[in-house]
């Protein structure tokens, strides 16, 4: 409640607060490079890596939640229109997902390289096409009906786009093509006469140091976006519940309104939630997300930089490339539990 010590820290001392912020931003200047560095290193990507995994959960309970509550409008009536939104959606998915794969191996595979680029690409299709088929297994349907491919297709859409950001991050420029050119080339592609021959261009003088390019820009917006509406939003009981697989409920405020004089019991009342008897979110797991998104924005505003890449370019390593590949087919594994789980605990109520 608001009136426990830990609720005074967190709503108030706000000079102090702030105070040791500006402190912790000073002094982080001048923090020697050596092993803490490396240490750092090593936290921010494990806490940007679980960062990732919290948003997994959520997304995937976002897929389902948005699937039946779609399903039930479309079986209370009008069932043409929603039936239509629902086809519409998951067609739009699979469409952009597919053009994404098309994309991927026209600019970011090579007929002789980019070996690991196309393991990523194929057996992320291959992933999204099996948990697609799973989801409308007549088994699954009859133990889970409400699963089907919009939500499929909406973590196929997600794959894709955890796909393009591991493939953004690898360190060879060869098979990692800047955003800005890929849209250039697409818009105005360059064609060389047969019959024309080629001279290597002389190579360019080395720029300064340039530590963000287009994918880290867009990766931050996106970032950003998500976490005007997650941060909070994952901070709430019900949502702690969700990953915690606890069940009590959040606390309910009853109103209570006294006797009085007619005039007064004709007054609009509004009430205000005190958090007397009970605070409307979790302060802990609302700081710990806080946390994690910060570990989080701190990756991406370094372009994941390790600290035994080089300076000059500011280029990530494959570290980044594998946490953020393998934060895809996590997601796919979990989505995938979703479809099986009550297939093998069928003594648990999934509904």
């Amino acid at each position: 409640s608001s009136s426990n010590p830990p609720a005074s820290v967190h709503n108030g001392f706000w000079f102090f607060k702030i105070a040791a912020v500006v402190a912790i931003m000073v002094g982080a200047f001048y923090i020697p490079e050596g092993p803490f560095t490396r240490a750092w290193f090593g936290i921010g990507t494990s806490g940007a890596f679980c960062f990732i995994l919290i948003q997994l959960v959520l997304l995937v309970d976002f897929a389902h939640s948005w699937n039946e509550s779609w399903v039930d409008r479309m079986e209370e009536g009008n069932s043409k229109c929603w039936y239509a939104a629902l086809l519409s959606c998951t067609c739009l998915f699979y469409a952009l997902s597919l053009l994404f794969i098309v994309l991927f191996y026209v600019f970011y595979t090579k007929p002789d390289d980019c070996t690991e680029n196309k393991f990523f690409i194929s057996i992320n299709m291959f992933l999204c096409i099996a948990v697609s088929i799973v989801s409308v297994l007549p088994k699954v349907q009859e133990h889970q009906p409400r699963s089907g491919l919009l939500q499929s297709s909406a973590i196929t859409l997600y794959t894709m786009y955890l796909t393009w950001s591991a493939m953004s991050n690898e360190p060879e420029r060869n098979c990692n093509p800047s955003l800005l050119n890929l849209i250039t080339q697409i818009a105005a592609p360059t064609v060389v006469p047969a019959n024309t021959t080629v001279v290597p261009a002389t190579p360019a003088p080395p720029k300064s140091l340039q530590w963000w390019d287009a994918q880290s820009v867009v990766g931050l917006v996106i970032f950003v976006l998500c976490l005007l509406y997650s941060s909070i939003r994952s901070s709430s009981n019900s949502q702690v519940n969700k990953l915690t697989l606890s069940g009590s409920d959040s606390a309910i405020l009853e109103e209570t309104v006294g006797t009085g004089s007619g005039a007064a019991e004709d007054e609009v009342r509004r009430v205000r939630d005190n958090e007397k008897d009970g605070v409307q979110y979790s302060y802990a797991f609302f700081l710990f997300m806080l946390c994690l998104a910060s570990l989080y924005i701190m990756m991406t505003l370094t372009n994941w930089y390790s600290p035994d890449a080089d300076f000059k370019t500011m280029t990530s390593k494959w570290p980044a490339v594998w946490v953020k590949i393998t934060s895809s087919w996590v997601c796919l594994l979990l989505y995938l539990w979703t479809l099986v789980a009550p297939l093998v605990l069928t003594n648990r109520d999934f509904s």
